[in-house]
């Protein structure tokens, strides 16, 4: 049986990605030994995961986006879940196998063809976390660039200092931040907030 899946659940088929670990299952060492993994969860159970992972003090990444929505007699506020049946964990060789025992926990991201979970660089995690946290507009996923783009740094606004590429789709610019196999956060940017980097 394979140690980055959950003996309780069966895992289903999505397209994979890369590596992360030695072939004995312990991660490959990063600057303090705890990369960043991608995991499946159950359906509907990205919150509970949270809760628990928060709980055994595990750090952890939901992306969600906070939106308010107009009910018939009031205005609510609500998490937005950007990518559903996921959540990130920062974990060593001993974590890494707490979080797949959870329940809702079905796999880690994985490369294609392989048994070891994919790592995503610290740098891309950082930058998607800010993105997340001072975005003014709504961020999106997507899987990849419809067009090319140029490397650009924020230098103005809320997400100043913030470095991705810039696109312009149908007249519109955005900033796009890679996240490791799984494609790209994007939200809107004007072209006046960012200079080329050199």
């Amino acid at each position: 049986m394979n140690i980055f899946e959950n003996p309780s659940t069966q895992p289903f088929q999505q397209p994979a990605p890369d590596n992360a670990t030695g072939n004995s299952g312990t991660p490959v060492p990063t600057a303090d030994g705890r990369p960043w993994l991608a995991a499946y969860v159950k359906m509907h159970h990205e919150r509970k995961t949270r809760d628990m992972l928060n709980a055994m003090g595990i750090e952890n990444v939901l992306p969600v986006q906070e939106e308010v929505r107009r009910w018939s007699d009031r205005l609510k506020k609500m998490e937005r879940i950007l990518i559903p049946m996921m959540i990130f964990v920062r974990v060593n060789a001993a974590e890494q196998r707490q979080v797949i025992q959870l329940p809702a926990v079905i796999r880690y991201l994985v490369l294609r063809g392989e048994h070891r979970p994919a790592i995503i660089p610290d740098y891309q995690m950082n930058h998607f976390r800010f993105l997340l946290d001072h975005a003014e507009n709504t961020v999106t996923i997507e899987q990849e660039l419809l067009v090319p783009g140029i490397s650009v740094r924020v230098v103005k606004g809320p997400l100043q200092g913030l470095e991705g590429i810039l696109l312009t789709v149908e007249g519109n610019s955005r900033i796009a931040v890679r996240i490791e196999q799984l494609g790209y956060a994007t939200v809107d940017m004007h072209m006046g907030m960012v200079e080329i980097n050199s």
